[in-house]
């Protein structure tokens, strides 16, 4: 398996930066043409999911122009997004959004990559009452600040790794312990997305009393997390959960098996979106639990990309370099779907009215159900967990979703 690497990415992404670099929007519609923005990570700590995001909204936009565009008053227009790379930094991103608002003209904002990024600049469009559709923010936090302008498709970040502690107690039960007996190992990045999911983790562990034996941030850097990992051979844990975006997921994928660290259960966020597979083994990775916002399995449908299947083959055939569509990308597909429908509902390019339009969501997609509560996040939709098997991704977890069994216990990781 590989992905695309940085600079093929921004090539793939339909020119961005050089759309970027031109002379800026002038309005929110340019004749035949509105015009969405989104200051996005292309460079830094966040631009392999950054990429994939930018993908994932260029793909939504050309499927929705080829089927007609959009339907406002009677006409129709085409969508266009204008990027600037916010460098993965909050403070920039937090300029580029005042630019793209104040400077360009732009009143429709896609989110940026990351739940650190977009509570950089939801204030930003929240002051200037500019409605932003995002897609890759998934801490809780961002939805309970009051925002009325930010919507949300994505599930939050307390559900991404409390469904591996319900599976954890399942196996057990199975195997004769009781719940209470198992013992659970935390490495998340001192972040706002990974300080949630690990609270969405402790919620669900005190449900069933499990043992909290290992509780660590990882350093900074997340470049090595291999003092963590000599304590989990010591007291040794049933379950290892770990979440640091995607290098958290490379580090704890190359360490788990340079350091040949034996764990029944191991559970880390952005499996796909590092390509842990592709780098370090269809057997090193074997048996690890991988929380996913999509899946090309599940069986969900719309009338723009067909089913979940059909949208992961498109996308591979637009982007051939990808042998796993991460869902980083089609939920970025989905809110240029949320902005299509809104707009149509709407009938007219009034931001607040357009804003009225997506609150008022109530849609099925490729992706799933998107249905958004007041605070403005998605609750129509739920999270799974995968399992690497044989080199490749398997819905085990929930079971109405599961397109698998479970393996367990993990095999140790191959050198």
């Amino acid at each position: 398996m590989k992905y695309i690497n940085k600079f093929a990415g921004m090539a793939l992404g339909m020119a961005a930066l050089s759309v970027a670099a031109a002379a800026p929007a002038s309005a929110k519609v340019e004749g035949d043409t509105i015009v969405l923005g989104s200051a996005i990570s292309l460079t830094g700590k966040y631009s392999t999911n950054g990429v994939h995001a930018q993908n994932g909204y260029e793909l939504a936009v050309k499927r929705i122009n080829e089927m007609g565009g959009v339907k406002v008053g009677g006409k129709s227009y085409k969508l266009k997004v204008v990027y600037y790379d916010d460098e993965s930094t909050p403070a920039r991103g937090a300029q580029l959004a005042e630019r793209l608002i104040k400077q360009d003209g732009v009143k429709y904002m896609l989110g940026p990559y990351s739940s650190g990024m977009t509570k950089a600049i939801a204030p930003v469009s929240e002051k200037y009452r500019i409605p932003m559709v995002e897609a890759e923010g998934a801490s809780r936090s961002l939805f309970t600040q009051g925002y009325k302008y930010l919507f949300a498709v994505l599930s939050t970040s307390e559900q991404y790794l409390a469904s591996s502690i319900g599976l954890a107690a399942e196996i057990a039960e199975k195997n004769g312990k009781k719940p209470s007996e198992v013992k659970v190992a935390l490495a998340f990045e001192n972040d706002p997305f990974s300080q949630d999911v690990r609270a969405g983790v402790l919620d669900d562990a005190k449900k069933y009393n499990m043992k909290i034996v290992i509780d660590d941030k990882l350093p900074r850097d997340l470049s090595d997390m291999s003092t963590t990992l000599t304590k989990v051979r010591a007291v040794k844990p049933d379950l290892l959960v770990v979440s640091g975006h995607s290098k958290g997921a490379a580090t704890a994928a190359r360490q788990l098996k340079d350091m040949q660290i034996d764990v029944p259960m191991v559970a880390i966020t952005h499996c796909e979106a590092a390509d842990i597979i592709g780098k370090y083994g269809a057997e090193s990775t074997e048996g690890i639990l991988c929380p996913t916002q999509w899946a090309e399995t599940l069986s969900y449908e719309d009338n723009y990309f067909g089913t979940a299947a059909e949208f992961d083959a498109l996308f591979k055939k637009t982007y051939p370099t990808y042998n796993t569509v991460p869902y980083q990308a089609a939920q970025a597909s989905a809110a240029v779907l949320v902005w299509k429908d809104a707009f149509e509902r709407a009938n007219t390019f009034d931001p607040d009215k357009v804003r009225d339009a997506i609150a008022a969501t109530d849609m099925q997609t490729f992706y799933g159900g998107i249905k958004f509560a007041a605070e403005g996040n998605n609750i129509a939709k739920p999270m799974v967990l995968r399992q690497i098997q044989d080199g490749g991704y398997n819905v085990v977890a929930p079971s109405k979703w599961a397109s698998s069994e479970v393996r367990w216990p993990r095999k140790p990781p191959m050198n």
